[in-house]
């Protein structure tokens, strides 16, 4: 008798209930052509206003209307067109809908790129006369400081113009990357523990790490990480043909290096960077102490990277349906009161959420949408643990974006990814918080604190050993070397030796992960998870433990957008990024969660 074989469906066999409704945006794709036209026509006529900004006022402000209204339709164009290519990045006529949805977008930032230069050429005398007589333009004040803010990296117009054109080139390594590790790359099938044959996917590999069979975790890491292994040159040609592009915009605007021009466009110093590193670095003994335990709770000899995912309580299996899972968030959401509460149902009941894995599909999960659009979220979810708390990380930024996009106007309504992370990773605090209150059996118990203490490895650890990757890689690029595939591994796998220890197995096959993370394209992005991690850590514990006050700035936090810098928004809401406290708070608390496990096991 044969093997059951379980394989992942095509779009078309999805429930319409667990799909995003996109159509919300476009009923098809006649409308979306009839948009992307009229926003080309837009961005034409748009010239009207090079030469003639600074004159008056009421020109001025006609301008910054005008590019609100260009960039507020594209977006629409663009976002529909990406989001319809990820339920199945196979489909050739979505690949085309979206190349064509991006080459708008970057032709609204060629046809806008002279609006800028020309807006700082403005004198401070004769912009702040313009702001005190003209009411409507008062709504821009400080958008128009913060470009003043960066006035000695802004170009000329002509240079600016030559730029916009460049950006889709500029972005050829994101998409090449996304077109090979989602589309073109094949796994392996392996057997798993019941003896079905089992594809693995990008959807599955984690469920598959979580395994309580090792044989299964073994093969499944073999064989994932094998296959980019085959790949690894173009991967590495990949990389760096985005880490020279994003060189290049940083030396072109005279930025000392590409980390400094990342973080000054949301008037991030680096030392918040900087400090990050330092407070792991001094604190990686007690990681070293976790994976001690975690060694020694599994009974093995020698911890692999192929260990480090599944559970420690190997008694406990959370198998949580969406539906329950859904009704779990909603509880564990309560202290945040009836205006959050009442949104999150929305979101739930109104289709914002694509939930399951299909072939093709984009991997992993993200927030997405438009000013205009609901707040969409894309995941994959399995019936674990680990994909309930990854849609109450995702409700979290879908809702900041609801209360950003209800309370600022579109020039405010977004936020930064300085703070993206916090109001999800709040929503994963309160879950596990949640969880662990609601349980009396002592295993479930320790399962919990140790996905709590798993929370930290990967988003603390593990995002800050990603960031100082990605520090090394440039820093070393901008000296002149070459990204190849050998240096990249052998720059990954030193580091996870210096983040794990020596109690942990650095297996050959890890040194290729770099090639899996995305966010490596992000240009200096993932440092603020471990940031926003710790942020969300103070957050939820004021929540919970101040109430009603606390909450009020919590939700005053998720209404700011970006009417200012993220830093004077967090500082508001009780968190000052900009010294080590935060960060080192987080730390001391996974270091007290690590003794406790110490005991208990």
């Amino acid at each position: 008798m044969g093997r059951e074989k379980v394989e992942t469906i095509e779009r078309k066999d999805v429930p319409v209930e667990n799909t995003w409704d996109i159509e919300s945006m476009y009923e098809n794709e006649e409308t979306w052509e009839k948009d992307l036209l009229d926003v080309l026509k837009q961005a034409e006529e748009f010239k009207k206003h090079k030469g003639n900004i600074s004159q008056s006022s009421e020109k001025l402000l006609n301008t910054l209307e005008d590019m609100g209204e260009l960039y507020r339709k594209v977006s629409n164009v663009y976002s529909y067109a990406s989001m319809k290519l990820d339920e199945d990045t196979r489909v050739s006529s979505s690949q085309a809908l979206a190349d064509r949805g991006l080459g708008a977008y970057v032709k609204i930032q060629e046809k806008t790129s002279f609006m800028v230069p020309e807006i700082l050429q403005i004198d401070k005398k004769t912009l702040d006369t313009y702001l005190k007589e003209n009411e409507g333009l008062q709504l821009y004040e400080h958008y128009l400081k913060n470009l003043l803010r960066k006035k000695d990296h802004t170009l000329s117009s002509q240079e600016e113009n030559l730029l916009a054109q460049m950006e889709e080139l500029a972005n050829s390594p994101q998409q090449i990357y996304a077109m090979l590790n989602d589309a073109d790359l094949k796994f392996p099938t392996i057997e798993d523990k019941n003896g079905a044959d089992v594809e693995i996917t990008q959807g599955n590999f984690i469920p598959l790490m979580e395994s309580k069979d090792r044989d299964v975790r073994e093969k499944a890491f073999k064989g994932f990480y094998n296959t980019y292994n085959s790949l690894k040159n173009t991967f590495a040609q990949s990389l760096n043909g985005n880490t020279k592009a994003n060189i290049f915009n940083a030396r072109v605007r005279k930025y000392n290096s590409a980390i400094e021009a990342s973080l000054n466009e949301n008037n991030i110093p680096i030392r918040v960077y900087e400090n990050l590193l330092k407070s792991v670095h001094s604190n990686l003994d007690s990681m070293y102490k976790y994976m001690k335990i975690r060694k020694r709770a599994l009974g093995l000899d020698k911890l692999h990277m192929y260990d480090l995912y599944t559970p420690i309580v190997k008694d406990v299996d959370f198998n949580i349906s969406y539906d329950e899972g859904r009704d779990i968030i909603i509880k564990a959401l309560q202290p945040l009161k009836d205006e959050y509460i009442n949104v999150v149902k929305e979101g739930f009941s109104d289709r914002w959420i694509d939930v399951y894995e299909n072939k093709g599909k984009k991997s992993g999960a993200y927030s997405g949408g438009t000013y205009d659009s609901k707040p969409f979220i894309l995941t994959n979810y399995h019936d674990t643990l680990d994909s309930v708390f990854t849609v109450a990380h995702e409700m979290g930024h879908s809702i900041h974006s609801y209360f950003s996009k209800q309370k600022q106007p579109y020039v405010y309504s977004g936020y930064s990814i300085f703070l993206a992370e916090v109001a999800s990773t709040a929503n994963e605090s309160l879950l596990l918080d949640y969880m662990l209150k609601n349980t009396n059996n002592d295993r479930e118990k320790l399962y919990l604190l140790n996905h709590y203490l798993e929370q930290f490895r990967t988003t603390v650890f593990r995002q800050t050993m990603f960031a100082e990757f990605e520090k090394i890689i440039y820093e070393y690029a901008e000296k002149g070397g070459g990204l190849t595939a050998d240096y990249l591994s052998q720059v990954y796998k030193e580091l996870n030796e210096k983040y794990y220890g020596v109690d942990v197995e650095i297996d050959e096959e890890i040194a290729i992960e770099w090639a899996r993370i995305p966010h490596f394209y992000y240009n200096f992005y993932v440092f603020q998870y471990a940031t926003g991690f710790s942020a969300a850590v103070t957050l939820s514990q004021q929540i919970l433990k101040e109430g009603d006050n606390a909450v009020q700035r919590y939700l005053n936090f998720l209404k700011s957008g970006s009417s200012d810098y993220p830093i004077n928004v967090l500082k508001a809401a009780g968190v000052d990024m900009t010294i080590e406290e935060p960060v080192d708070n987080a730390l001391k608390l996974f270091r007290q969660l690590v003794d406790e496990m110490d005991k208990l096991i």
